[in-house]
């Protein structure tokens, strides 16, 4: 038996129980780990509150990232033995791999042998972020040399991961926040200017810092109202990643920006890399190979026990902090 996290019905933290689970071994195609990290991520919170894509069958485990040592790998598996240092890129199913627990059954395709440098507690939040954000500016919006770009809900742990990606490949991060509070903080993190929007007229210090041109790509979760000014300050022909709903405001559609642009908004999922393999592979190699220079670290803005698991869900859904919200096991 091993202690696992689950949930018999939808609501706040308290509906997170950890219970006495026999754990059945892998199938031919997964590798089984004995977890020692966890990633927490805003989705896990959503599908607790009944707010995300996908529906539970109770009970249900959930979880989308962790880090751990091999333990049983399947009859199909190769390429990983027992003892191994691992993690986890967050599969599609977040009930069916919950990685909450001791222990958990995931897809050989999606674990990987990580730079022997990082601590579980970081490798637990490498993934989600890093191929979220690579997977939108580089995959998709071919960020590069000169560019500039626009991360909205900056203090997130995708935001710091668009950072510093977009450092790697030689553009310039204007990151936006509601108050001037935590400027340092993301300057500190990676961004090369900070814009308060509750503060300042976004689109005016975009011209500013952009000499007048706009940026080229912006990466944003939020939508809402704020829809009109970020496409404002866009230049023409440049394309708005939205990846999120934050907001939970009616979202405009800004006609004459994009018209008067040839602007390009796109839908955006994490989705799109996972389930490709040859976009998969190349994630994988651009993250690893950051990892390795130390051009890319995650940052973690505090760390729970698995015993916890309850406060760090409350901790994520009342804090802006910023970095990775981890728990150990």
């Amino acid at each position: 038996m091993s202690r696992i996290v689950r949930i018999h019905e939808y609501g706040d933290a308290s509906v997170l129980k950890i219970e006495d689970v026999a754990v059945p071994a892998p199938a031919a195609d997964e590798v089984q780990i004995a977890v020692k990290a966890i990633g927490i991520n805003r989705a896990e919170v959503m599908f607790r509150n009944h707010a995300y894509l996908q529906e539970a069958e109770f009970p249900s485990r959930l979880g989308y990232e962790a880090a751990g040592i091999v333990g049983t790998v399947g009859a199909d598996v190769t390429g990983f033995a027992e003892g191994e240092a691992v993690s986890l890129i967050p599969p599609l199913d977040i009930a069916r791999w919950g990685t909450y627990g001791e222990v958990a059954n995931v897809p050989a395709r999606l674990v990987v042998k990580h730079p022997a440098a990082l601590s579980f507690e970081e490798a637990a939040a490498v993934w989600m972020q890093y191929v979220t954000a690579w997977g939108a500016l580089v995959e998709q919006a071919k960020l590069g040399e000169g560019d500039f770009v626009i991360v909205t809900a900056a203090s997130s742990s995708v935001g710091l991961a668009a950072f510093q990606i977009a450092r790697m490949v030689g553009a310039t991060v204007i990151a936006t926040t509601r108050t001037g509070t935590k400027r340092q903080a993301l300057l500190d993190a990676g961004a090369h200017h900070v814009v308060a929007t509750g503060e300042e007229d976004l689109v005016a210090k975009v011209m500013e810092i952009t000499d007048g041109a706009g940026a080229r790509v912006v990466l944003d979760p939020v939508g809402g109202p704020s829809f009109e000014p970020l496409t404002a300050s866009m230049a023409r022909g440049g394309i708005l990643l939205e990846y999120g709903a934050l907001s939970g405001e009616p979202t405009p559609f800004p006609l004459f920006s994009v018209l008067g642009k040839s602007l390009t908004l796109k839908g955006y999922l994490y989705s799109e890399i996972v389930s490709d393999d040859a976009a998969l592979d190349r994630a994988k190699a651009f993250i690893v190979a950051g990892l390795e220079s130390g051009a890319l670290k995650p940052r973690i803005a505090r760390t729970f026990s698995l015993d916890a698991i309850q406060d760090a869900h409350r901790f994520l859904e009342s804090n802006d902090q910023i970095g990775k919200v981890v728990v150990t096991v």
